[in-house]
């Protein structure tokens, strides 16, 4: 009788996975990212327990000490092992500390491009207990002031490929008592000090502990720039915890220690730096770091390096989906490729192509509290719920009206949860476990992100700003973004800073910016409807030769549409949604439209330009 219950118990322990799989198709993944969820909030708990913190930069000084003569970088021609990145940071550190007179919790601006220089300046900041501000290379002028002022930095280190967009904005840096270094043997500009030659005496010794004593897990580590709703860039605070649960995405997709990754997105951004270095930090493996994106050298890269995991943004698949065929397409390492806002069809496309490679979609906003991570491959998803994730984080997609720009609410006043398949805005509880710590210097951008009383008196809540759908599976998809900024390349847009610079210009008396999709192409691209003033013509030359001083590509309007009246809601504010469902298509539009043409001006837009649009004849 025993032996017969012991047969029974044993067979049903045998087929309990085989139900839970039926019940539920997904259920050894959802298994398999509970233990990674676990393992890493074991991590984190042990960290906050230790006393100094235990950063990142800890976590790369025992890669260090376990694996010196590992590669740590490879860029163009040359690497760097990580004692090497370690030594190089020690000596920056130390030409920082006597020469910019550093201490611990100044702020300090890197405006420089992707090289191996940029890594080890963060570490050397880090070692003195300084925050980094990463500057967008692109922005230039007022909005690099606004950048460089808005986090307080007292010492700018530029690379010398920007010496000139350094020198436009000198004068006021200076009059802010600004300390400027230029990554450069010499300088005879008065202002601009060189750092290399100050690099190359210093000691490569270890520098103490002590200098960084006071840091803590919720201590701002970087600014990260990021265009939110409205205006200029804004710096989102990063501390050193968010460095933590970023980086920890690498392990989530399934990286290896022995894995090569393939960094080429700015190292400004999040994406890049965060889930691609300090990811790589965490795991103690290699990087490949390239100056900017090639869809023509890309496979030859992976190729060369051995690449095995690759970075995306929607976009980068794309274009590499669109090079000319070859025999050797599949004929490479990457196993793996992980990032966020690839869509469903270029995601088929690209492993048809490309071969078996496993791709981990993301979610998630630099400044944001709550992400998702597509753990099981399904394509077009961004992202599964999971309910650790939802016992641990409270989120909730609620409804949202388009036309009037705001939440739809009760009869009480309170917002309402859309059921499963409908389209709603995402919204995540801030709280100790899911904080949000706005952007530096900026009460009120910081205010605007936060929703209070949204299903209870006294809840505060993170509006992410995007429109998403979850799945009776649970998974979720991304539909679209509200309010003013689209994103195109890889880039959010905040449509506000393009109308001011349009202002500038002396033909236009009103600008509404917005975003307009393109068939085959990836997220929305700029369009400007204008009101000319009295009098005046449009000028396609002045406009053109104004965006291109003053906005970085992704950010110029492709698209002009001139109006005689500017079309307002009925809150008064330029109508978006409307006229970005007219698109740019001249056969429907009686208004006149122009078309940026590269490198030139705005011209008349015309049907066969349209077409060639839809055809993907011309890049855009």
């Amino acid at each position: 009788m025993i032996a017969y219950i012991l047969y029974t118990a044993l067979t049903g322990l045998a087929i309990l996975p085989l139900l839970l799989y039926f019940r539920n198709p997904y259920f050894f993944q959802d298994l398999q990212y509970t233990i990674f969820a676990l393992k890493i909030a074991v991590r984190l708990s042990k960290f906050k327990k230790q006393t100094p913190y235990y950063c990142l930069l800890d976590r790369f000084l025992e890669q260090v000490a376990r694996q010196p003569h590992k590669k740590f970088i490879l860029f163009e021609e040359s690497s760097y092992t990580y004692s090497q990145v370690d030594k190089e940071s020690n000596k920056v550190a130390r030409a920082l500390s006597t020469h910019g007179h550093l201490k611990e919790g100044d702020t300090v601006a890197l405006f420089l491009g992707n090289e191996p220089q940029f890594v080890w300046i963060w570490l050397a900041l880090t070692k003195l207990g300084c925050i980094s501000s990463f500057l967008n290379y692109n922005i230039r002028s007022k909005s690099l002031l606004h950048c460089f002022s808005c986090c307080e930095a007292k010492v700018l280190v530029a690379g010398a490929d920007l010496r000139d967009a350094v020198e436009e904005v000198l004068p006021t840096l200076r009059q802010q008592g600004v300390r400027v270094f230029i990554l450069s043997k010499d300088s005879n500009v008065e202002g601009i000090e060189s750092l290399s030659d100050q690099i190359q005496q210093a000691s490569d010794q270890p520098l103490s502990p002590q200098l960084r004593a006071n840091i803590t897990r919720k201590s701002p580590a970087l600014y990260i720039y990021t265009s939110g709703t409205t205006g200029l860039p804004k710096a989102a605070v990063i501390n050193n915890e968010k460095i933590w649960r970023i980086s920890f995405l690498q392990s989530i997709a399934g990286v290896r220690s022995d894995d090569i990754i393939y960094v080429y997105l700015p190292l400004y951004h999040s994406a890049g730096f965060l889930m691609g270095v300090c990811g790589a930090i965490e795991k103690g493996i290699t990087v490949v770091l390239k100056r900017k994106f090639s869809a023509s050298n890309f496979w030859n890269d992976c190729r060369k390096y051995n690449v095995t995991v690759i970075q995306y943004i929607g976009e980068t698949l794309h274009y590499l989906c669109n090079t000319p065929k070859r025999d050797n397409d599949k004929d490479h390492k990457v196993r793996l490729a992980f990032g966020n806002g690839i869509r469903a069809d270029i995601w088929a496309d690209f492993l048809q192509r490309f071969g078996d490679i496993h791709i981990c979609e993301c979610y998630g906003a630099t400044e944001g509290n709550v992400g998702f991570v597509n753990y099981c491959g399904k394509v077009g998803a961004i992202g599964k719920e999971h309910f650790l994730h939802k016992v641990r984080v409270p989120y909730a997609l609620i409804r949202y009206d388009t036309e009037k720009e705001e939440p739809v609410k009760d009869s009480r006043g309170f917002c309402i949860e859309v059921p499963k398949g409908e389209t709603g805005l995402f919204v995540a509880k801030i709280g100790e476990r899911a904080p949000f710590s706005g952007y530096a210097k900026n009460a009120q951008q910081t205010e605007r992100k936060k929703m209070r009383d949204v299903f209870v008196k006294g809840d505060l809540y993170f509006n992410s700003g995007d429109l998403l759908r979850i799945d009776n599976e649970g998974f979720v998809f991304f539909q679209d973004r509200i309010g003013d900024t689209f994103r195109w390349k890889g880039e959010n847009v905040a449509t506000t800073e393009v109308a001011d610079n349009l202002l500038m210009v002396d033909c236009v008396e009103e600008a509404n910016v917005y975003g307009v999709k393109v068939p085959g192409h990836e997220g929305r691209i700029g369009m400007a409807a204008l009101k000319i003033k009295e009098n005046m013509d449009f000028d396609g030359k002045a406009v053109y030769q104004h965006v291109k001083s003053y906005l970085p590509s992704y950010a110029q309007p492709r698209f002009i549409r001139i109006q005689d009246v500017m079309v307002l809601t009925g809150t008064f504010k330029p109508m978006k949604v409307k006229l970005a469902e007219e698109g740019f298509d001249p056969g429907v539009i009686s208004d006149p439209l122009f078309y940026l043409e590269e490198n030139k001006s705005y011209v008349p837009m015309t049907q066969e330009i349209f077409s060639s649009i839809g055809e993907g004849k011309i890049r855009l």
